[in-house]
């Protein structure tokens, strides 16, 4: 009897156990339901999430997920984008955590860190590996941790290990437009900043799974995906002038552009102004699909820019430095009737007047109070809605044509490049992202309008923005653009090395005491020049890249951010940075356009919103340069296994010498060494030759040296016997021929030296 109550006790004690456990099992579940519908709510209310690619995401089986990490809400995104469990490896302090560790045990995360022992490290990765080897589906961030730079960090090889040896699918993810959530370090903190939207738009991607990858490999793959995600932003954007008319209202009051001869306006003042000019475009311009502009960078150029845009017209600003016959290409082929101009500036330039040229003073004059007046009212009391009925153009899409730019013809005739508001509004995003520009923000506009940067990254990047912009006609006028950044406390400045250089002679430390940015592109940044603009300014010169095709920048370097113990790197000296967010670039074998390794050099191609819609009326030459959806930039270079961009030469400027090829600018760089200055004073072209295929041509300014004594310095470098020039082959000039960008003109160097070689050959007969 008593054996029985016992074990009629046991049993029940049994059964009790039992219930506890299936009780504790259900409140479990019922946790983990509770607290995965309340991020999904939380996702689902505060973001807007779209997914791509959901496909490539196993509906069962492991799978690891390798990915960007932008925000702390990451994890709950990339939970909300799959009906699966998903475990994240999580930065152990934060799983250590106050208020979240009880979350992230919940969530099952694997606590790792780059802090941790060896073995400390081991057992994490052993832990995901089990947790794979049962089927589960794991994510690493691989970047190791939320980027504060808004680029793509390199990738840790964390994840390699965890894999290695296994068959385990590889599934690429990438985040897009997380970046100035609140939640991420967008403006230098996370939290504590107002929500630009709700519900905030996120793009989250999933490729195709991946085998036996390394971390630069996978960093590759979601740079594709950022691209892909990137051009799916075109249904949240908007066309120019109407981000603009949002910017100005926003900031009316805050002060907007300035330029050399003391016109000074803000946001209000430039909308109504935009408005007035506008009239004027809608009466004289009705039947014309794009209007020209002959200006220098200015308030009235800016003015009319915008003012042609909300016409529905496409402005086309004209080269003023390009020969009369580039000149008549670029009118020709717009098919222009009208050209805004001054007559001030005309006279100043020394052009001849034209039939269809319209002069802004004249133009000016017609501002009567009462249309002044009209046109305040416009701007400032019309509703949004009425105001984009009445003024802003209908049917303009993402898609639409925002301005032809000619090419500078530094290699040949001026091609028409056609850019769309999107390449554009895209460009500006990426650029926004990187160097993260505030409200108080002032740059110094000095990059004329018929440049592409001129035209995206002087008028429209601050426009869009809402910070200020000072023109300023003449980027050589060092004097003056000393006086202006002293005056207006600008803090960006963009030129080329030519233009550094006139400033590093000219300039003075106080009148540059404001600058915080400094970024130089079109030519190759010299390191002798960076040094010595850091010893006098104490400014790190940061170089980038692009072309007018790519509406136009490609990468470029930004300033390191470095938090407590660690450094998030944004630029490496002899590369042009990180390719801008939402652009991949691609190395290829310039012969066969096979895909090369991390670390070769070949022919640069670039993919992304940025890339131009073509050039205007010649399909031929757009199918030579796009190559399903990638363009061809005609660049040599390099990407580095940590993503950074190196551009070593252009496949123009190389000669075939003897079979071999021989590259120009290593051959300049070597002069300059040679000579012990940093200052252009050679450029390097070639021509044809009977016995070799092409002979070197060395055009240069007072070389210090005599020819002999250059090429003896020349040898001691130990440049191979192909890469040296001919004594015969170097001819004196009195400056090296410059575009009107400050960039080599190669065309009318190649002329120069075929005149000096006629010449030549002319004496010796």
């Amino acid at each position: 009897m008593n054996a029985e109550r016992i074990t009629q006790s046991g049993g029940f004690s049994s059964l009790l156990r039992r219930l506890g456990c299936a009780a504790r099992l259900a409140a479990h579940l019922l946790s983990v339901f509770l607290m995965r519908f309340s991020l999904w709510l939380l996702t689902h209310t505060f973001y807007r999430v779209t997914v791509l690619g959901r496909e490539h995401l196993p509906k069962e089986g492991p799978a690891l997920l390798v990915g960007n990490h932008v925000s702390f809400v990451d994890p709950f995104l990339i939970g909300a984008s799959t009906q699966r469990f998903v475990r994240f490896l999580m930065y152990r302090p934060l799983y250590e955590a106050r208020g979240i560790g009880w979350l992230a045990r919940l969530m099952g995360a694997v606590p790792v860190s780059n802090t941790d022992s060896r073995s400390e490290m081991m057992a994490s990765l052993r832990l995901a590996r089990e947790r794979l080897s049962a089927g589960e589906i794991v994510c690493i961030f691989a970047e190791g941790s939320i980027t504060r730079t808004g680029n793509l960090l390199p990738f840790k090889k964390g994840f390699e290990a965890i894999v290695k040896g296994s068959e385990i699918p590889i599934v690429p993810f990438h985040l897009d437009r997380v970046w100035g959530s609140i939640f991420s370090f967008q403006g230098g903190r996370a939290f504590f900043k107002r929500p630009r939207r709700i519900p905030y738009p996120v793009t989250v991607s999933f490729g195709p799974p991946l085998q036996a990858t390394t971390a630069s490999q996978a960093r590759q793959a979601v740079v594709h995906l950022s691209a892909q995600a990137a051009l799916h932003r075109r249904s949240d954007q908007q066309p120019l002038c109407e981000t603009f008319v949002s910017t100005a209202r926003r900031n009316w009051r805050r002060f907007s552009m300035a330029d050399s001869l003391g016109r000074v306006l803000n946001f209000g003042q430039v909308l109504v102004g935009s408005l007035l000019f506008r009239r004027d475009v809608v009466r004289r311009c009705a039947s014309e699909e794009m209007v020209g502009l002959l200006l220098p960078p200015s308030v009235p150029a800016a003015l009319l820019n915008i003012a042609i845009s909300m016409a529905g017209k496409v402005p086309v600003n004209l080269n003023y430095t390009a020969s009369t016959e580039a000149l008549d290409i670029a009118i020709d082929r717009s098919e222009i009737r009208t050209i805004y101009t001054s007559a001030q500036f005309l006279e100043k330039a020394g052009l001849a007047r034209r039939d269809g040229m319209v002069f802004v003073e004249d133009v000016s004059r017609s501002f009567t109070a009462t249309r002044k007046l009209a046109a305040a009212f416009l701007a400032r009391l019309t509703p949004m809605a009425l105001f984009k009925r009445l003024i802003l153009p209908r049917g303009v899409g993402m898609d639409a044509l925002a301005t032809v730019i000619f090419s500078s013809g530094s290699t040949g005739l001026p091609k028409g490049v056609m850019l769309s508001h999107q390449n554009i509004v895209s460009n500006v995003e990426g650029i926004q992202q990187v160097f993260q520009i505030d409200r108080e923000d002032r740059l110094l506009g000095i990059l004329p309008f018929f440049h592409s940067f001129g035209f995206t990254g002087s008028l429209w990047f601050p426009l869009l923005s809402g910070f200020g912009v000072v023109y300023h006609a003449n980027p050589l006028d060092a004097r003056t653009v000393g006086q202006l950044c002293q005056a207006h406390c600008v803090t960006l400045l963009i030129g080329t090395p030519t233009f550094y250089l006139s400033y590093l002679r000219r300039c003075t430390k106080e009148q540059f005491a404001t600058l915080r940015l400094a970024i130089v592109g079109a030519e190759k940044l010299k390191p002798a020049l960076a040094e010595a603009f850091m010893d006098k300014f104490g400014i790190t010169l940061l170089e980038g890249y692009g072309c007018t095709e790519l509406s136009p920048v490609v990468s470029v370097g930004i300033p390191d951010v470095v938090v407590k113990d660690s450094r998030q790197v944004g630029h490496k000296p002899g590369t042009v940075g990180h390719p801008l967010p939402g652009i991949v670039v691609r190395i290829v074998d310039p012969e066969t356009f096979a895909e090369l390794s991390v670390g070769e050099e070949g022919l640069v191609l670039i993919k992304g919103p940025n890339v131009m819609l073509g050039y205007l009326k010649d399909p031929e030459r757009t199918g030579e340069v796009i190559r399903d959806g990638w363009y061809v930039t005609g660049d040599i270079g390099r990407l580095d296994p940590d993503g950074f961009l190196s551009i070593t030469d252009r496949l123009s400027r190389f000669s075939k010498i003897g079979g071999e090829m021989v590259p120009h600018i290593r051959i300049e760089e070597a002069i300059q060494q040679a000579l012990g200055t940093f200052e252009l004073r050679c450029v390097v072209t070639s021509l044809p030759d009977e016995q070799k295929g092409e002979r070197l041509m060395v055009l240069h300014e007072e070389l210090g040296v005599d020819v002999d004594e250059l090429l003896s310095r020349l040898r001691g470098l130990d440049l191979p016997n192909l890469w040296l020039p001919r004594k015969e082959n170097f001819f004196p000039i009195d400056s090296i021929p410059l575009l009107g960008t400050g960039k080599v003109d190669l065309r009318r160097t190649k002329a120069h030296a075929e005149q000096f070689d006629l010449s030549r050959r002319a004496g010796d007969t």
